[in-house]
């Protein structure tokens, strides 16, 4: 447990979290909608400060991240909680726990405790290159997520976020001077279905990514964020309205281009309240991917399906192959980034 970074106090020990969208004003004793930041005695708490649920060695295309380090280990960290509660979620045993027990009235948090210090030692006798904040969402564990960062910036780690994106502009601002890549959810393209499915609203969502894509636009080529971006193509949710669409024109008009898009595959067996819906089917997943093509999109990689064309990266200016991924199999063609047949730059970070 530790006194948390981004909250505002108010009258009658009442205080106010400015780490997420949801901004909640909590009374003495109130837990926010993550289920693990409370007011004690008019102090908000992060109550899952280094008390990690799970941590794994990863390869860096399972977050997913194409564009930074292909090939590599990652070391992927995680807590209970999420400041959402989306129906398909499929690591809803850990991220919605906390918010199943309260209704039980129990608030001890599975887990065990490490240092930051201990997690980068861990990282680096791996041989892993990056961090990962990963699994549940790295916004409600944002004060040992930043701490982290920080000695993994010193270690010469890579730092990544996999992200709902709806962490506030005051959490980025903190995480961005030592983040080198994130890859956000866009769940929907449509209001009232993030706010049914995941109990949250779009427009912060779109914001945040315009704010991500501005950052990226201003750095080095050298420490040029890498912004990623993941659709889940749910039947019956994802293919309405014309979502796909509207996501491929969003990434390509308000963004660019460049920033890689992510389709990947809805399994219900595993999902937190939609075990009985149906896996997506392939030509929805083509459907997709030919909008994409049409938006103008250079980088779009289907997930959840093996052995497709579609996870390799090629260029988009003469069509060669440059990185070829078969599952977790990876072969970089290039040692820098520039096309092995015409020498075009793509946006990649191969060391």
């Amino acid at each position: 447990m530790k006194e948390a970074k981004l909250y505002q106090k108010l009258e009658d020990k009442k205080v106010q979290c400015l780490l997420c969208h949801h901004f909640c004003q909590l009374a003495d004793g109130q837990l926010g909608i993550c289920g693990v930041r409370q007011n004690i005695q008019g102090k908000l708490m992060s109550l899952n400060y280094g008390h990690l649920i799970t941590e794994a060695i990863d390869p860096i295309e399972k977050k997913p991240i194409f564009h930074l380090l292909p090939g590599s280990l990652s070391y992927s960290i995680a807590t209970i909680g999420c400041n959402l509660r989306c129906d398909n979620c499929q690591n809803w045993t850990i991220s919605q726990y906390s918010k199943l027990e309260i209704r039980n009235s129990k608030l001890e948090l599975p887990g065990y405790d490490v240092t930051p210090e201990e997690t980068i030692t861990k990282a680096i006798e791996a041989g892993c290159q990056s961090i990962a904040y990963t699994y549940t969402e790295p916004t409600i564990f944002f004060e040992f997520a930043l701490d982290c960062m920080k000695l993994a910036r010193q270690n010469g780690l890579k730092n990544i976020w996999v992200s709902n994106g709806y962490m506030s502009k005051q959490c980025l601002d903190e995480i961005l001077p030592y983040l080198d890549a994130i890859n956000v959810d866009l769940k929907f393209f449509d209001e009232k279905i993030y706010l049914k499915n995941c109990g949250c609203h779009l427009p912060p969502i779109l914001d945040n990514l315009k704010y991500l894509y501005k950052d990226s636009r201003f750095k080095t080529q050298d420490s040029k964020l890498i912004l990623e971006i993941t659709t889940l193509l749910i039947p019956g949710l994802t293919d309405v309205n014309n979502q796909p669409q509207k996501i491929a024109e969003f990434i390509a008009q308000e963004l660019s281009p460049n920033v890689p898009w992510h389709i990947s595959r809805f399994s219900p067996d595993i999902s937190y309240k939609m075990q009985n819906g149906q896996d997506t089917p392939l030509k929805l997943i083509n459907r997709a991917y030919e909008l994409g093509k049409r938006a103008g999109l250079n980088y779009i990689y289907v997930g959840n399906i093996w052995n497709n064309e579609h996870e390799s990266t090629y260029c988009p200016q003469c069509g060669a192959l440059v990185i070829k991924r078969l599952g977790y199999q990876i072969k970089a063609l290039t040692p820098d980034g520039h096309c092995p047949k015409c020498y075009y730059q793509l946006p990649l970070r191969i060391i």
